[in-house]
């Protein structure tokens, strides 16, 4: 069990049959009254995001959440692909559950896919990956009125602006948490 003066981000519990994450949280003391937390949590599952405001002393059941690293195999257009490397089950999941992740991901890359009660609800890339720079401005010399970047297109489709030394063909390493440019590969 775990009480709400406990709360710290990346938290999962158990509120009303629904699995919460605490994504932000503030220990509150007015001057006048007894303390409370107030922190916004985001339904596992839905991905719904919530304001709410708890008493230090509640106690909800901690979440047990499985964490495991898939292979993704291919996409469909509707439904993606993965595989367990130890058991070489494929799961299939909806585009809405991993559109984020496809902007760093490419066939037969490792996923992180986070279950909970046996049911996929998250999958994310690894924080840094490594990808070809498809399209590019040539960049030209003196040219730092933009801050010294240019944007530039990786073999996935995403877009992010790189230093205007990166040119076509070049492999760049990406941040995927923000989606930045790191260095070159």
């Amino acid at each position: 069990m775990i009480s709400a003066g406990d709360f710290r981000k990346g938290l999962n519990f158990e509120m009303d049959g629904e699995v919460y994450e605490v994504i932000d949280f503030q220990h509150v003391k007015p001057g006048k009254g007894a303390a409370f937390v107030r922190a916004k949590i985001k339904s596992v599952l839905t991905g719904a995001t919530k304001d709410t405001t708890f008493n230090p002393s509640e106690r909800f059941e901690k979440a047990v959440i499985e964490t495991k690293e898939m292979q993704y195999l291919y996409g469909d257009g509707e439904l993606f692909y993965f595989m367990d490397n130890d058991t070489y089950e494929q799961i299939p999941l909806e585009k809405s559950m991993v559109e984020d992740a496809l902007d760093f991901m490419r066939e037969n890359d490792t996923a992180i896919i986070n279950f909970y009660d046996g049911k996929a609800f998250k999958v994310s890339p690894a924080n840094f990956v490594e990808l070809e720079v498809t399209a590019t401005e040539p960049g030209v010399k003196g040219d730092t009125s933009s801050g010294g970047t240019k944007p530039a297109t990786v073999e996935t489709g995403f877009t992010l602006n790189v230093p205007l030394f990166i040119n076509m063909g070049d492999i760049i390493r990406i941040d995927t948490r923000t989606g930045e440019y790191m260095s070159r590969a």
